[in-house]
């Protein structure tokens, strides 16, 4: 929407779009910030706790709240600008319109301008004044114009009834003194309490329309009568002939006219009155109507709400109806189970009362046959006495009758024992079913009781569910009309919906083609950057460039990790358009560091062999071209799918193998044998050094004896100041030896420090090669300051030396705090020692350039006792002089730069160049 109304360049296009803009600005800093609240009013603890106690959080704060603060100056200087300032532009509805959104502004700039001070004060206390040199000046412009506005703002009469705006102090405050802390004073917006309240302003305009009938009617006085007649009303003479009859006719025709008027302003008021009582009165009765009819329809929704619960209720109602029914059913069928089961008792029982009357028949029977066996008992007896004789013969066969008999008895007995306990068994089985046929007579009359009731409160929910499915009916037609109802609402809805996506779907692929244009642009850039480069290249400026293979293989590096990463975003950003701010950086980043290793390869091919320097500028020219193709088909919409860069990787991975070839390939020495090495290579290193510094004493000494006047000043001066750059040399190469003890011991863990050595060879190597030049150049120094003082030697020759010295020195300082840790107190030392040999250095070219003056000096020419023709030929003989001297001047520079190229190669074949391009 702000780019919509930014595009409107008159009226209110800007002002909208401007003020958009930092609605949008306070949004994202409230997600970056959900600390702040909406008012911006916090506590100092509170804003601390906001920055979590992180300067780096603070700095962040303050930056974000600088931008806060210049979107809310750009709407305040915007909308003034918009005002006409000669007229009294607050108390019209335009200006009125225009000023009404700096309120919130005017509060918002308050607290911000507060918590900025505050933040700058705590970042002054932690960190130097220099980093925080671009925070003072954004601050002070800030101030400045805050300060113009609040005054402007202060003077306008909208403002001074409804806000107090504050002033701020003549000067910013000083962050540079931290006590001035305490002289800051927050500003403070007050908003005062409205004064007027609603029911006045009809009074207002009643008071304003009587003004303007008053106006209407003086104005139609003076046309009638003239503006002299306005100012003296009684001056009857001077009018153009009428008399007074008709004056005062015309008079009292007016004031008649003027009564009438106001009668009927009067009537017109009243019936404004009445109309607004009505009206208030109607709108009183619409908002009860609306009440009522929400209240109604609340109701109704209980009412729906209590009827679904009954209908629930019913429903388990009727489930419990059914499930008595069916314990009923199972209840009357049990009953019938129990009716069989009696009559099978009974007939049981019918059973047992004839086996119980057959069983006394039987025992009647054996009662006679136990009386006659008494009787036949008897007669035997009688007969015993009659039958002695006979006894003996008949004894045997009495006594088995008898035994017999008895066994017959006692047969008899057990029988009617065993028929009295089947009788008293069979008497309380027939007690206990009588028993049980009473009790089931008594349930089977409660159950019938049961019966009848369940039938009565089944009739009854009969007529319950036929009540309910009425009121379920009438349920039924309201919600089909809630139904249609909903049907057509959700119809609107769905058209709505569709419009929805219809509109959605054209933002989308509006989104995509601004996404797509943002790649193209992106791609158009980069491709721009790489053609750059490749023209670069071709350049004749560029030819003097070099660079060491080294920083080749890490621009290398990291292009291709880069590579990578391009083409896991350019998958992304084809899977979903909306990965699109992922791809961009990459995108930059890539072009970037592609034209980095384009250039750097071009430099190292300048100082490389010829063979691997063709071989590296034809790869860098098709990996410069491929990039440039790849770029072209992310511009491409139809080859953005199929771009890829992986023949860009495979032509910097080519690049990195001969950047490989290039590097040196270090010292002929074991592995082992690198930590004795570098030990002996400091320890020669600081005995050069101890014996060039006793030789110049030495030299020093001989020159006091033998030298004087100019000479002898020199030679001191020379002399001394070589002795101050041997010191520094000497403190350079103790505190290189410090660091490295301590690089070895935080880095070697659990190995030797040979093993640590051997480890990291490469920087060994480093190490040992620093040393030496440091050494050499320290000997080559003491000569030729001898020379020197010897007056056998040139000045220039000492001041190459101790630029020589002063480049190794660097390159051991290099070498040295490449591992180290950047807080550490002995790299610190070694930084100071650095600089302390850059000074002495400085100090023997200067005392060498001062010397050389005096000499030049004390050997200047006499001019005096010159003929005009002597001088000729001396001024010829100079320019003959100054003409073998560029000619050999030229001849020196390409003989150097052929040394320097020899050197290379010789450099080349130490390190193995040779063997590598024979492989």
């Amino acid at each position: 929407m702000s780019r919509m109304w930014g595009h409107l360049s008159e009226g209110y296009g800007q002002l909208c779009s401007i003020y958009l803009k930092l609605l949008r600005t306070k949004m994202e800093f409230h997600i970056k910030n959900p600390r702040f609240p909406g008012n911006l009013q916090m506590s100092d603890r509170q804003l601390d706790e906001a920055g979590e106690n992180d300067v780096n959080n603070f700095f962040q704060l303050t930056v974000e709240m600088f931008d806060y603060l210049e979107c809310e100056l750009n709407l305040f200087q915007t909308v003034f600008s918009s005002l006409d300032m000669s007229r009294s532009v607050s108390v019209t509805a335009a200006g009125q319109c225009r000023l009404a959104p700096l309120i919130q502004v005017i509060l918002d700039c308050s607290h911000l301008y507060d918590y900025t001070v505050k933040l700058l004060f705590k970042l002054h206390s932690c960190l130097p004044a220099d980093t925080l040199q671009g925070h003072r000046d954004r601050f002070l412009e800030q101030f400045r114009k805050l300060k113009d506005l609040f005054y402007r703002s202060s003077n306008l009469q909208y403002f001074k009834r409804l806000i107090q705006i504050p002033q701020l102090p003549e000067n910013p405050p000083n962050f540079l003194r931290a006590s001035a802390l305490s002289e800051h004073i927050s500003p403070v917006v007050v908003i005062p309490a409205e004064a007027s309240s609603p029911d006045s302003e009809p009074i207002t305009d009643l008071v304003e329309m009587d003004a303007a009938s008053q106006s209407l009617f003086d104005n139609k006085f003076d046309d009638i009568f003239g503006s002299s007649f306005s100012c003296d009303p009684f001056n009857f003479n001077s009018q153009n002939g009428m008399n007074k009859d008709d004056k005062d006719r015309l008079i009292e025709q007016l004031y008649g006219e003027i009564t009438a008027l106001k009668e009927e302003l009067e009537n017109f008021k009243a019936e404004s009155a009445r109309g607004a009582v009505q009206l208030r009165g109607r709108a009183s009765e619409l908002e009860a109507e609306l009440a009522e009819q929400q209240h109604l329809k609340q109701q109704a929704q209980d009412e729906s709400e209590f009827l679904r619960a009954e209908l629930e209720e019913l429903k388990k109602q009727r489930e419990d109806t059914e499930k008595a029914q069916r314990s009923l059913t199972e209840i009357e069928r049990r009953a019938q189970a129990n009716e069989q089961r009696y009559s099978k008792l009974k007939e049981k029982y019918s059973e047992l009362v004839q086996n119980h009357a057959d069983l006394l028949r039987k025992n009647a029977e054996v009662t006679k046959q136990i009386t006659v066996a008494r009787q036949a008992q008897g007669d035997v007896e009688r007969e015993k006495k009659e039958l002695e004789d006979s006894f003996q013969r008949v004894s045997e066969q009495a006594q088995r009758k008898s035994q017999e008999q008895a066994e017959v008895l006692e047969t008899l007995k057990r029988e009617l024992a065993a028929s009295r306990q089947e009788l008293q068994v069979l008497q309380g089985t027939l007690e206990s079913s009588t028993q049980a046929g009473a009790e089931q007579n008594t349930r089977i009359a409660s159950l019938e009781q049961e019966r009848d009731r369940l039938s009565q409160a089944a009739e009854q929910h009969r007529d319950k569910m036929a009540a309910l499915q009425a009121e379920l009916q009438q349920l039924r037609d309201t919600l089909t009309h809630e139904q249609e109802s909903s049907r057509t609402e959700l119809e609107m809805l769905q058209t709505q919906l569709r419009d929805k996506e219809s509109t959605e779907r054209a933002l989308q692929q509006r989104l995509a083609e601004e996404r797509l244009s943002l790649l193209q642009s992106t791609a158009r850039q980069a491709e721009c950057m790489v053609q750059d480069a490749l023209a670069r290249m071709e350049d004749p400026a560029h030819i003097s460039c070099t660079g060491s293979a080294d920083c080749l293989l890490s621009q290398t590096l990291a292009a291709s990790e880069c590579a990578e990463r391009l083409r896991d975003a350019h998958s992304k950003y084809l899977l979903d358009g909306a990965a699109v701010g992922s791809l961009l950086p990459h995108l930059a980043l890539f072009a970037h560091l592609v034209s980095n290793t384009l250039l750097q390869g071009s430099a190292t091919s300048h100082v490389a062999p010829v063979e691997p320097a063709d071989r590296l500028l034809e790869l860098c020219k098709q990996c410069g071209s491929e990039t440039v193709s790849y770029l072209s088909a992310l511009q491409d919409p139809g080859k953005v799918a199929s771009a890829d860069c992986s023949l860009v990787t495979a032509y910097l991975g080519q690049i990195s193998a001969i950047g490989e070839e290039l590097r040196p390939r270090g010292l002929d020495v074991k592995q082992e044998e690198l930590g004795d090495l570098v030990d002996k290579e400091m320890a020669a290193t600081a005995t050069a050094i101890e014996v060039a510094s006793a030789r110049i004493e030495e030299m020093l000494s001989k020159a006091r004896a033998g030298d004087t006047g100019v000479q002898l000043e020199v030679n001191e001066r020379i002399l001394g100041s070589c002795t101050g750059l041997m010191q520094a040399i000497r403190v350079l190469v103790l505190a290189s030896k410090d660091l490295q003890r301590e690089i070895v011991e935080s880095g070697r863990g659990a190995a030797s420090p040979k093993e640590f050595y051997a480890k990291n060879s490469r920087w060994t190597e480093g190490l040992i090669s620093a040393s030496k030049a440091v050494g050499w150049g320290a000997t080559v120094m003491v000569d030729a300051a001898d020379l020197v003082v010897q007056g056998k030697g040139t000045f220039e020759e000492l001041m190459v030396c101790s630029r020589e010295i002063a480049a190794s020195t660097a390159q051991l300082v290099a070498a040295s705090k490449v591992k180290a840790d950047k807080d550490s107190a002995n790299l610190c030392k070694l930084q100071q020692a650095s600089r302390g040999v850059n000074q002495a250095t400085a100090s023997v070219v200067a005392s060498t350039k001062a010397g050389r003056s005096q000499v030049e000096e004390k050997d200047s020419m006499d001019f005096s006792s010159m003929t005009l023709t002597q001088i000729k030929r001396q001024e010829m003989d100079s320019q003959v002089r100054v003409l073998e001297l560029e000619n050999q001047l030229q001849k020196e520079r390409q003989k150097l730069g052929e040394l320097r190229k020899k050197h290379y190669e010789l450099a080349g074949v130490a390190e193995g160049w040779e063997e590598d391009a024979a492989d």
